[in-house]
């Protein structure tokens, strides 16, 4: 990776400058609105990596930012991949670096028998790797972050104003945050946080790209906002630190009171880091098959516009409509607003394996097996197992459970031939859209996890959320503590 070097900004938009810059590749493309103010060009590709021993890295490229409003800068209301956005594609930032230390490894049972022995595939890429070789380190320090904020939240404006007061002037750091946690009332009226509110970089979803900027991600809520989070990132993901804040706590581990000290250590590296696993969606829409005709360029922007199909693709030949998405916890199929139960056929790598009759069905990665799965009944697995999970939302055949497939298969789901009405699909909660006859469903696990930093380690962080949000051994927890307290009470008196 080239060394930083510090020298003047130039282009439209102005930014504080914090540590060095790269003027080879900086980090806004400039729109074309002919303005002469000078840019900020920060070190936007602080590479991160998940490091051990040594091993192969495999190397995701990141998108470039366009529209971002940093201090000073004026609204610029083109939204992600328009014509400003066509500079040349940024160096890579976040890497994965593979341990050679593994599980399969160790096992050198490549023979059975005197005979019988695994017949080498150059085509295999599954691994399961040694949980306690995941580390993070940081090939050069961090200086992008940015701070999710769970919205509609009035107790999380201190800890979010105390965090960003720390992250900019302690720590140099710059900031980036939403657009509209930015522009909130409370945030306005406080003149003290007036100072850092002016240094904060601000984007929009949907219309700014900060996938090749951002360092390291810092949230401040529940599960949700891990998950909004994930959303943001379509390629590549920074590492993740969540601070509990909100209702769930599955995949919050970090306490927000000592908070300088989570960080801190975080920013010095060699961290416990956990990679959750997503699933890359695909969703095939047989427009031929249903209309009979094209659709119309200006039916499908007002599609796009209201959030239907993002990142659309028309395929000409086939006449197909593609939806691609990353999803960290579940893929639900259900019958939607219809009385009538939803009847859907599901393939495994091309093959028919059932018809779901029912409510639905859900198809989730082990990060998302605490999640809705685990209502309908699944089990729950430890993000590190490399599998898929299918669990039927209130079957009609009571024989149909939940079931486990390896990670890295293709799941298809279409409706049934005889199905009577459609069905709807969500993506993490969000993106809802009607799924008819003709259309199908593509499921697989991403290349692109998320990497989850670890509180103490990435087993006994799991089991504790277990703990805490499921309220495992509650009473006996009490008396430990009771008996501790007595305990106590008693070396003192003595």
């Amino acid at each position: 990776m080239e060394s930083s070097e510090s020298g003047p900004s130039s282009g439209p938009f102005a930014a504080p400058d914090r540590g060095t810059s790269n003027p080879q590749h900086p980090i806004i493309s400039p729109p074309s609105t002919g303005s002469t103010r000078p840019s900020h060009q920060g070190d936007g590709h602080k590479g991160t990596r998940v490091a051990g021993n040594g091993g192969s890295v495999m190397n995701s490229c990141c998108g470039r930012v366009s529209g971002l409003r940093l201090p000073g800068q004026q609204e610029h209301l083109e939204p992600s991949g328009s014509a400003s956005d066509t500079a040349e594609s940024s160096p890579k930032r976040f890497a994965l670096q593979r341990e050679p230390t593994f599980y399969m490894d160790r096992i050198q049972a490549t023979h059975f028998g005197p005979k019988a022995c695994i017949l080498p595939n150059p085509t295999s890429v599954m691994h399961i790797q040694d949980p306690a070789s995941q580390r993070l380190t940081w090939n050069k320090p961090p200086v992008n972050v940015l701070v999710i904020r769970k919205i509609r939240d009035e107790s999380l404006v201190e800890p979010f104003k105390e965090l960003c007061r720390f992250l900019v002037e302690e720590k140099q750091m710059m900031v980036y945050v939403e657009r509209r946690v930015a522009d909130d009332a409370t945030l306005s009226k406080d003149e003290a946080f007036g100072s850092i509110r002016n240094q904060l970089c601000t984007f929009r979803e949907g219309y700014d790209d900060i996938s090749d900027c951002i360092d390291l991600i810092i949230c401040l809520g529940g599960d949700g906002t891990l998950l909004y989070a994930s959303s943001l990132f379509q390629g590549s993901v920074p590492p993740v630190m969540a601070f509990h804040l909100g209702s769930l706590g599955f995949l919050t581990p970090f306490k927000f009171e000592s908070y300088k000290t989570e960080v801190a250590k975080v920013f010095e590296g060699n961290a416990a880091i956990t990679l959750r696993s997503r699933l890359k969606v695909k969703v095939v829409k047989d427009m031929l098959q249903r209309t009979g005709q094209q659709p119309s360029s200006r039916e499908t922007q007002q599609q796009e516009h209201n959030g239907l199909l993002p990142h659309t693709h028309t395929n000409s030949e086939a006449g197909k409509v593609t939806l691609q998405l990353q999803v960290l916890n579940e893929v639900v199929v259900d019958r939607g607003p219809s009385s009538y139960l939803s009847n859907v056929d599901l393939y495994l790598d091309g093959r028919l394996i059932t018809s779901v009759q029912g409510d639905g069905v859900i198809v989730s990665t082990p990060t998302g097996s605490t999640a809705y799965a685990a209502a309908a009944g699944a089990s729950m697995i430890h993000p590190n197992v490399p599998a898929i999970m299918v669990t039927p939302i209130c079957p009609h055949s009571l024989s149909f459970r939940p079931i486990v497939v390896p990670a890295g298969v293709e799941l298809m789901i279409t409706l049934s031939p005889d199905a009577r009405n459609t069905a709807w699909v969500s993506f993490d909660g969000r993106k809802r859209q009607e799924i008819q006859h003709g259309d199908c469903i593509k499921i697989t696990t991403s290349c692109y996890p998320v990497p989850s930093i670890c509180c103490h380690d990435l087993v006994y962080d799991w089991f504790e959320s277990l703990a805490q949000c499921l309220h495992w051994n509650v009473r006996k927890r009490q008396e430990r503590l009771a008996d501790v307290s007595d305990s106590s009470d008693t070396k003192l008196k003595g």
